[in-house]
Order: C-alpha cells, then structure tokens, then sequence
C-alpha cells in the first residue's frame, strides 16, 4: 500500500478487492478497553459486515503510548476479563493478548510487525476512530506502519476525514460514549444500563469497579 495525498472516502475498488481476496482477513481494534462498552462492539460489527473480514481481535492495551494524557486504569487482567465477557456471544470476535503480555509502553509498528511474522497468512486492518486521523502523523514509524496494515477509519462527525496516508472510511452508527463517561457515571452511581453489555456491567457491580474514579 503506497502513501497517497487524501483518504479514501469511496474505496468501492478496494472493498471488493478485500471481499474477494483468499488470505485470511483479520480486523484489529485496539484500546484500554476500561471498560469496554457498546461503542466497540457495534463499531467492530459494522466494520466486519462492511469490509466482510472474518474475525476482529480486540487488542487491549497495556500502556497507551499515543496519549498525551496519562489515563486512569484498571490491572489488564481485570480489563481482559470484561472484554472476554462482553465479546462472548460473538463468535468472530476474539481476544489478542500480545500487548498485555508484553507489558509497558507498545507501540502500534512493532506490534503489528510481530503478529504479521506470527500470522503470515493473515491480512490485517488496523481499525481506528475518526478522531485519531489527525493524530497519524505522530505515530512511531507510520510510514512504515501503513505498509504493513491497511487503516480502516470510523467516521465521526466534526472529526478529519483527509489524510496524506490511505485510509478506508466505514460508516456506522454513531454512539456517543466513552469509558471514562462510563467509569464516571458509576462513581456517582448513575446508570449504565445499554452502554455496557449487561454481563459487564454486573461484572463491575460485582466486583466494585470504579466506585472511587471521581
């Protein structure tokens, strides 16, 4: 895949290219998953259905390395678990585990870098939202990157849609939430009832999660 000077917004060509393509096809959606919640999960959907890829892995995070903004997090251990809840009903979504397992700070290249030597069957497509576009440029050796993985876009609105590197834009329908309005909303003891699958939410209940994160 070559640097191109604007996204792809109509990859008609492309898309059937991946539909009729013999390799494994394989979508990655990374994140800190805490907690992982109904916007994942529809946006992973819909980007499968879309591109008619045959798994997504979610891959959570052990240390974000593109946040400018330390995140308050919970053990990955405990992050894993809600994640492998929430996607249990789901029999082309799985688990990837290499960034947990190799702890501390990961960086998106050599990730993709060590599970393309481990899969060399597999094409992969790096899911991110509209909101990291813009953030592109910063990321350790992407002109590197886009040469291995082929980026998939989730558009939101207000967000960039241009990119000096090619990226496919999917639609899907727009949900307003994120983890840290759902870690809040639990620490007033508010409701999340529809913005976490109710396994995952009763697994916080059980266990007390996010209580303190005022």
């Amino acid at each position: 895949m070559s640097k191109q000077s604007s996204v792809i917004t109509e990859p008609e060509i492309l898309i059937e290219e991946i539909r009729t393509s013999k390799r494994e096809k394989v979508g990655i959606l990374g994140g800190t998953y805490n907690p992982p919640h109904m916007g994942h999960l529809v946006m992973a959907d819909q980007v499968k259905d879309q591109l008619d890829l045959d798994k997504i892995l979610f891959m959570p995070t052990a240390q974000p390395p593109h946040s400018s903004v330390k995140k308050k997090t919970i053990s990955s251990d405990i992050r894993v678990k809600m994640l492998e809840l929430a996607i249990q009903d789901h029999s082309a979504f799985d688990v990837e585990l290499y960034e947990v397992e190799a702890g501390g700070k990961n960086y998106t290249y050599n990730t993709m870098k060590a599970l393309i030597e481990l899969y060399p069957a597999v094409d992969f497509y790096f899911i991110i939202g509209g909101d990291m576009i813009s953030d592109l440029p910063t990321w350790y050796k992407i002109d590197e990157l886009v040469q291995l993985v082929q980026f998939v876009g989730v558009k939101r609105p207000g967000f960039e849609k241009e990119s000096e590197y090619p990226i496919i834009m999917v639609d899907t329908p727009t949900l307003d939430i994120s983890s840290s309005f759902i870690r809040h909303k639990v620490a007033i003891g508010g409701s999340i009832n529809y913005l976490v699958p109710r396994v995952v939410q009763e697994f916080i209940e059980k266990e007390g999660l996010y209580k303190d994160d005022k």
